[in-house]
């Protein structure tokens, strides 16, 4: 055990756990569950699972809707001093909000081979040309974010198989 830990301090695994408590929630009301929360000072300001479905809002991804959680609670569009867990890479569009929104560490954990913008696909968080997080760090619990995904669309697979039925 570290001395953080031994002195109380949250590991990244932990904080993801959270956001994967949170893509579960996301699952349970038939979203794609991928959570995301951002942190500062030790402690969630802001939090979010995809709701596209639920919103009819392509916009409305995890990321998306923790930033701008944690801006609303902050008072301030820059997230300055604060890190982002996100379940699974983030795409094009949430990259160019964790790099708009200046947030300082990234997170996630399963990487996205087909839209992933931070080391997959794209690698917008750690293009040297912007102001990037100072940290970008996938595989974060990686494993448990995509047996999540994958249960997730299993189950959405074997339902539209039953109907067909």
């Amino acid at each position: 055990m570290s001395i953080e830990n031994q002195l109380g301090a949250v590991s990244h695994e932990d904080w993801m756990r959270r956001a994967l408590s949170i893509a579960s929630k996301g699952m349970r009301e038939d979203e794609v569950p991928i959570g995301a929360i951002v942190v500062y000072k030790g402690k969630i300001i802001g939090q979010g699972y995809n709701q596209c479905e639920s919103l009819n809002d392509s916009t409305a991804h995890a990321e998306m809707l923790a930033i701008t959680a944690a801006s609303n609670t902050l008072g301030d569009w820059r997230l300055k001093d604060c890190s982002l867990y996100v379940t699974k890479e983030p795409c094009s569009m949430c990259a160019g909000a964790i790099i708009n929104s200046r947030i300082d560490a990234l997170y996630f954990g399963c990487y996205d081979e087909d839209f992933g913008a931070c080391g997959s696909k794209l690698d917008i968080c750690g293009n040297p040309t912007f102001k990037t997080p100072s940290v970008v760090r996938g595989n974060v619990l990686g494993g448990d974010s995509l047996v999540l995904i994958q249960e997730y669309f299993f189950k959405k697979r074997k339902k539209k198989k039953d109907l067909e039925f």
